[in-house]
């Protein structure tokens, strides 16, 4: 066994605990979090078994019948198969764990899966984003958590989501992962997430609360007009523009669009029209070969989205400078 203080078996002349440890652990950590991210698919790739899957069709037409006026059919069935797994039949889900532990052998991942038994529900209130994890608030207590970030979309502040957690593994106090689905919900619906958070009493635990009112909490936010997707009304608004203007002259909008969602989340434009910060993305996708010039103007290109130039221009130096920005990083 090498000793921290010894001379580093790579060559280099350094101690091993300057040099090659912390690659060590982080290589060690890797596996780790790899295996235990086997363990949460394999679980989604084996259940519910055929005997099971009734019940589920039966919990999850139950979920249509109020949900699918407002939100898309697999969205639903998503969000019920959590439901169905973790709030009605618990004994599917401890059943695999058993399973597993069986068949894992690292003592590092079997003391992690130990402290998986009770997924629970959470809902909160984004506070703070790193690089690497999401600092979430709970909405009906002081609680807050850390939530491991699952891909590199930008997170706004101030925004809700929604999802049953786990402990991540690292051992840290309040990190966790996101099991499943994890849901964002536009600042537009905050008013009504807040309302009802009002709901809940000290006088029941927060994992029964949200288990007797699920259902309910996204049947009054279908009702408020949450249709499933991640943008506020506007910058829904923005995206359709831009995409409108592109297909209109047989361009491919994708690549640009994926910027702009990017700067809206992150930058959170205050704009007056839409249409004036779709104008200046359109101008910047231009010009910097997001797709096959047109052969427009750029008062032209104003005048399309009825906005003035200098409007558009607003807009056009907003993006360049936070492109610029992403592109260095």
């Amino acid at each position: 066994m090498i000793g921290r203080n010894d001379p580093c078996p790579c060559g280099s002349g350094k101690k091993y605990k300057k040099c090659c440890q912390s690659k060590v652990a982080v290589s060690v950590e890797t596996v780790q979090m790899e295996e235990l991210e086997r363990v949460l698919q394999s679980f989604y790739d084996e259940y519910p078994e055929r005997k099971d899957i009734p019940e589920y069709i039966n919990l999850a037409n139950e979920w249509k019948s109020s949900l699918l006026k407002y939100l898309p059919e697999e969205m639903i069935e998503a969000i019920v198969l959590d439901e169905f797994f973790f709030h009605h039949r618990t004994d599917i889900y401890h059943g695999y764990l058993e399973k597993q532990k069986k068949k894992l052998m690292r003592p590092s991942v079997l003391q992690v899966v130990d402290t998986w038994q009770h997924p629970r529900a959470f809902i909160g209130e984004v506070k703070d984003v790193d690089d690497a994890y999401i600092t979430v608030q709970m909405i009906f207590t002081d609680e807050v958590i850390r939530l491991r970030r699952e891909g590199e979309k930008p997170v706004p502040e101030g925004v809700h989501l929604y999802c049953f957690i786990l402990p991540d593994g690292t051992g840290n106090e309040n990190h966790y992962l996101a099991v499943s689905s994890l849901i964002f919900f536009p600042t537009d619906h905050t008013s009504i997430i807040k309302e009802f958070a009002k709901r809940y009493t000290s006088q029941e635990s927060v994992s029964d609360f949200i288990k007797e009112n699920s259902l309910e909490f996204w049947r009054i936010l279908g009702e408020a007009g949450y249709a499933g997707g991640e943008f506020t009304n506007f910058e829904s608004g923005v995206l359709l523009s831009a995409m409108e203007f592109l297909q209109k002259h047989d361009r491919e909008p994708n690549k640009l669009l994926d910027v702009i969602e990017d700067f809206l989340v992150e930058q959170q434009p205050n704009a007056r029209k839409e249409v004036a910060i779709a104008a200046g993305a359109i101008r910047f996708g231009q010009e910097h070969s997001f797709f096959e010039p047109i052969s427009m103007t750029l008062k032209e290109i104003a005048e399309w989205f009825e906005v003035s130039p200098s409007s558009m221009n607003k807009y056009y130096k907003e993006l360049c400078a936070y492109y610029s920005d992403k592109v260095l990083v």
